[in-house]
């Protein structure tokens, strides 16, 4: 049986994760959310680690509010980098296989192609300098290890841009969505089935991954996407915003170049 360790069990990845858990029988899941593990406490990991007798760690664990930690950036930077340092030492110290979920927003979104695993991340905010920080500690530290960067990810579980746009359907009769940023939708569902495969096949391709839907859009068109997907097209207007008032800088393309090796 394999076992796994999977961090930060309460968020959208590792709700999807649960959900789809019972149907990979041969491996054997250990949830933890933050309340049951705080990677920021190296004490905590290591006896976790320690005890566990892991095969693989699926880190989920982040700091996701990417405006609130430009005024927050001590607490972002000890989660998405030093958090993570913590979890890769102490995968190598115990032989585990460590994935770790990485973002498009390590990017500046100049580019006008999509990102490839070669491109040279520029981060324009403090989410995505933390979350860059966090992957240089991973590649410093030996070990075996995938860092997967996805984008845009939403799911029946927690906030984000899908439920968020079904939510203001109900209170709102006109709806401005800001059409200045591309990216690439991702169900969090395909994320785990995807992280998932990597564990039951036993991947070798160890590295830097991209993993998306694969379908590039703006938030306008996103929006369009998901009200037509509810039968909600008609009920109210759906505008395009010139300004996305955001504290955050945000990449104006982040469409990732999906890549398994």
């Amino acid at each position: 049986m394999t076992r796994i360790l999977v961090t930060g069990a309460n968020g959208q990845l590792g709700q999807s994760i649960q959900r789809i858990a019972s149907n990979y029988p041969a491996l054997e899941f250990f949830f933890k959310n933050s309340k049951d593990m705080d990677i920021t406490d190296t004490q905590n990991v290591a006896e976790i680690f320690e005890n566990g007798h892991y095969h693989y760690c699926i880190n989920c664990a982040a700091y996701t509010n990417v405006e609130q930690a430009e005024s927050e950036q001590k607490k972002a930077f000890a989660v998405n980098a030093e958090g993570v340092r913590n979890i890769a030492e102490n995968c190598f110290k115990n032989d585990v296989t460590l994935i770790h979920i990485s973002t498009d927003y390590v990017f500046d979104g100049e580019k006008k192609e999509p990102y490839t695993i070669n491109d040279k991340p520029n981060p324009i905010n403090v989410y995505g300098a933390s979350k860059l920080k966090g992957e240089q500690y991973i590649r410093e530290i030996p070990g075996r290890y995938f860092i997967i960067r996805t984008s845009w990810l939403y799911s029946e579980f927690g906030n984000n841009f899908y439920k968020t746009i079904l939510k203001k359907t109900k209170t709102d009769k006109v709806l401005r969505v800001t059409d200045k940023q591309k990216g690439c939708p991702t169900h969090a569902k395909n994320l785990a089935n995807f992280v998932l495969g990597l564990i039951d096949s036993r991947s070798t391709h160890y590295g830097l991954h991209h993993f998306t839907d694969g379908e590039a859009m703006t938030w306008y068109g996103f929006a369009k996407r998901i009200l037509a997907e509810n039968g909600l097209e008609n009920s109210l207007r759906l505008k395009k915003a010139k300004n996305y008032r955001t504290f955050a800088r945000r990449p104006k393309n982040s469409v990732l170049a999906t890549s398994y090796n």
